[in-house]
């Protein structure tokens, strides 16, 4: 293949592509492919998030009972093993949708996703199989982390290729909510297994069935997906043979592509990771583990602030489309910065008040819907088609996989070392604060692009 230019990765060129070429998707298209890709990506972090939702159960059942906190850390390493491979899933799975095509990519995403999780319902304890059953759950967590890493870029280059540009930004926030949504049916279908099931069965077998779940939710996804139709933009690429034939070399092999890589971790997701798992996850092992807020409260707790916190993922995707991505995602950072230690202290002030509890969670959600509401947007903006499936996934998943999916572990084990139960928010606080610094020297608004104008240039 030829060398590609550094003028292939502008992002606007200077001539717009004729309006009369512009495939323009009607509004109840444009929601159909909203909900088949935001339903796939939200069971996908359904099925991902229940391991980390029951990492205290699951502790038990995997690993060797005579210390409980090296179990529970071991559990939290091995849920920390998923988020450390999705950035090689998302070469992976990058690669084929930059070639095959978003659609292709996601549906078998999908399925691995569906069939891993349901494997983990099946698994034999440690008591039955010994190292058997610890080794086999890290290489289910595996193959569940190259789907996810594959997925989240197909549905949102997916949403943002059928959208017009001007609602870029409102239309893609629904993908943003899909983690969180995924979260939160964890919570709810883990709560409701549990009241329906009692306290010891959910221990001893119930903590099986969320999992088991997924294979119904699987099977309705895909056939959704299934009947969707290939992006317009990626369709015409295509067609005009503009696609790449190596996504990956293109992506990593050019100099101007890196530095954009580079600046968008180091800008935006690295912090936007470390916000979203403090927010969520690290609250409710704080409340759990740290507080010792029994297990029912806890989850009440995470589940109602979660809903009361999704819809300002659509508010901040909807302004950003009105003032821009950058300013609303380093605010958000900057006050996770600021917030995290008072919020946290306020929470153990608080914690037999299940009230106040939720509204400081909240809080955190809010922080999190800054971050993440506008992000899909502004990687979609930040790389050309032929390679955006790639080249946005990387830096996405670098920063929720490896700065975000590792706070869990990394933050409770400095708690545990220190026995300072405040000290693990020095991470995120950190990562935080560099995001806001590389972001607000480095990051460019991008919401004036126009996706369609490069079809224009020649192959």
């Amino acid at each position: 293949m030829a060398q590609t230019s550094p003028q292939t990765f502008a992002a606007t060129p200077t001539s717009p592509a004729p309006a009369a070429e512009r495939e323009v998707v009607s509004s109840s298209t444009l929601w159909k492919v909203i909900f088949a890709s935001a339903g796939g990506t939200m069971i996908e972090w359904y099925d991902f998030y229940i391991f980390g939702s029951l990492a205290a159960i699951i502790s038990t059942h995997f690993f060797p009972k005579d210390n409980p906190t090296a179990s529970f850390l071991l559990t939290l390493g091995t849920f920390a093993t998923g988020f450390v491979v999705r950035p090689f899933g998302a070469l992976v799975f990058g690669r084929i949708g930059d070639i095959v095509g978003r659609k292709y990519a996601f549906l078998v995403t999908l399925l691995l996703m569906g069939g891993a999780t349901a494997l983990i319902g099946f698994l034999p304890t440690y008591d039955k199989i010994g190292l058997l059953a610890p080794i086999a759950l890290v290489l289910i967590r595996l193959v569940q982390g190259l789907a996810l890493g594959g997925e989240y870029g197909g549905a949102a280059v997916y949403v943002a290729e059928h959208s017009p540009d001007e609602k870029r930004g409102f239309y893609t926030s629904f993908i943003q909510i899909t983690a969180t949504l995924g979260l939160f049916i964890s919570l709810a279908v883990i709560l409701s297994t549990r009241l329906l099931v009692g306290e010891e069965a959910f221990k001893d077998w119930g903590w099986r069935i969320p999992f088991l779940l997924s294979v119904l939710l699987v099977g309705v996804s895909f056939y959704v997906r299934s009947r969707l139709k290939e992006s317009p933009i990626f369709s015409k690429l295509k067609a005009e043979g503009k696609t790449s034939t190596a996504p990956i070399k293109d992506s990593l092999g050019n100099k101007r592509n890196w530095k954009v890589i580079l600046i968008a971790l180091f800008g935006a997701t690295a912090g936007q990771g470390v916000v979203w798992y403090t927010g969520q996850f690290y609250a409710l092992y704080f409340l759990q583990n740290t507080l010792k807020v029994p297990f029912i409260t806890a989850t009440i707790v995470i589940a109602t602030a979660l809903a009361l916190g999704m819809p300002f993922f659509v508010f901040f995707g909807a302004l950003s489309d009105r003032i821009g991505r950058k300013k609303i995602m380093l605010a958000g950072n900057l006050c996770g910065a600021i917030g995290f230690f008072p919020v946290f202290w306020a929470m153990k002030q608080n914690a037999d008040n299940p009230v106040v509890l939720t509204a400081l969670v909240f809080v955190l959600v809010l922080f999190v819907t800054m971050v993440y509401g506008p992000i899909a947007a502004y990687l979609v903006e930040a790389f050309p088609a032929k390679v955006r499936y790639t080249s946005l996934s990387i830096p996405y998943h670098v920063g929720n996989g490896v700065f975000g999916g590792l706070l869990p572990l990394i933050a409770s084990s400095v708690t545990v070392a220190t026995g300072n139960i405040y000290a693990g928010l020095l991470y995120p606080i950190a990562v935080a604060l560099i995001t806001v610094v590389v972001g607000g020297i480095f990051l460019k608004e991008r919401s004036d692009v126009r996706l369609w104008d490069e079809l224009d240039r020649p192959a």
